[in-house]
């Protein structure tokens, strides 16, 4: 780790996130709800249509459920994803964002996107924070629209593009390689400004089902960073490839999964079933409570 960011101890580590002027703790880790405008996004279940009637059902039922936050994406981006126009994102996130924003005012919102310009009008329709797959790499403009907007950003390590990035798996040091990159680039968002970072290691992205797994035993590592961590393993080919099953089959492979990040200390698990990730999250906390 180079010199221009301090190593932290787990006593360091930001437990808060200031989303306009309220302040949103960590602790207990909370839920994101993932909720895809999209349609072929990896996993049927998270898709939801751009029926009005069916995403205020499905954000409200998310939130009811115990989603602290809704992740709203309208761009996929598993291995292979097609490409979308900035236009077409925006046509199907903005609406859903406006709405959700009227008539579910309590819940965080997130945008799921590597575009500046979606984010930027993402958050003036409502969105409070921005979870960026690609780091900043996709688009130059993105560290500065954060620092402008004044928002969480959620900084995820990922090497290439979705439809690339399956090729760009090698790594000397698996662990320190990312460790690395992410430091980078979070020296970048302190310099202009940017307060609220939330690091996410990029399960799946850029990096094999074997790297995955490195990666999950690796996670308490990322503490050093300093910043919140954000886990997003929910049906991914680390499970059902490894398990012999379908995504739609992977529910039980993601709560293992999920329940793991929580022991070593993630604070956001990133997921399509809300129900069973809060379940998770309450039985763990009453394992490492001291009452």
């Amino acid at each position: 780790m180079s010199s221009d960011l301090k190593i932290n101890t787990s006593q360091d580590i930001k437990k808060t996130l200031n989303v306009g002027g309220r302040l949103v703790e960590l602790s207990p880790p909370l839920i994101m709800g993932i909720l895809n405008i999209t349609p072929d996004s990896f996993f049927k279940g998270g898709r939801v249509s751009t029926s009005p009637d069916e995403v205020l059902q499905r954000a409200g039922g998310t939130y009811e459920q115990g989603a602290a936050i809704l992740d709203i994406g309208g761009y996929s981006t598993r291995p292979g994803a097609l490409e979308v126009s900035q236009a077409e994102e925006l046509d199907r996130v903005l609406p859903v964002i406006q709405s959700i924003r009227k008539h579910v005012p309590d819940a965080l919102i997130s945008v799921d996107t590597f575009r500046a310009g979606v984010a930027l009008e993402a958050v003036r329709a409502g969105a409070d924070i921005i979870n960026d797959v690609s780091g900043g790499t996709l688009d130059a403009a993105m560290f500065d629209t954060v620092a402008a907007l004044k928002v969480p950003y959620v900084l995820m390590h990922m090497r290439g593009t979705p439809q690339t990035m399956t090729k760009l798996a090698n790594y000397e040091r698996l662990v320190p390689d990312i460790l690395k990159e992410l430091q980078q680039k979070l020296v970048e968002l302190r310099q202009k400004g940017v307060a609220d970072i939330i690091i996410d290691p990029g399960f799946g992205f850029a990096k094999t089902v074997a790297q995955n797994f490195r990666l999950m035993r690796s996670l308490s590592e990322f503490h050093q960073l300093g910043c919140p961590l954000l886990v997003g393993v929910s049906r991914k080919s680390m499970v059902w490839r490894t398990l012999g099953v379908t995504a739609e089959e992977a529910l039980n492979g993601t709560t293992v999964l999920n329940t793991l990040a929580l022991q070593q200390g993630a604070d956001i698990l990133r997921v399509h079933d809300v129900r069973e990730a809060a379940e998770a999250v309450k039985l763990w906390q009453l394992t490492v409570s001291k009452d």
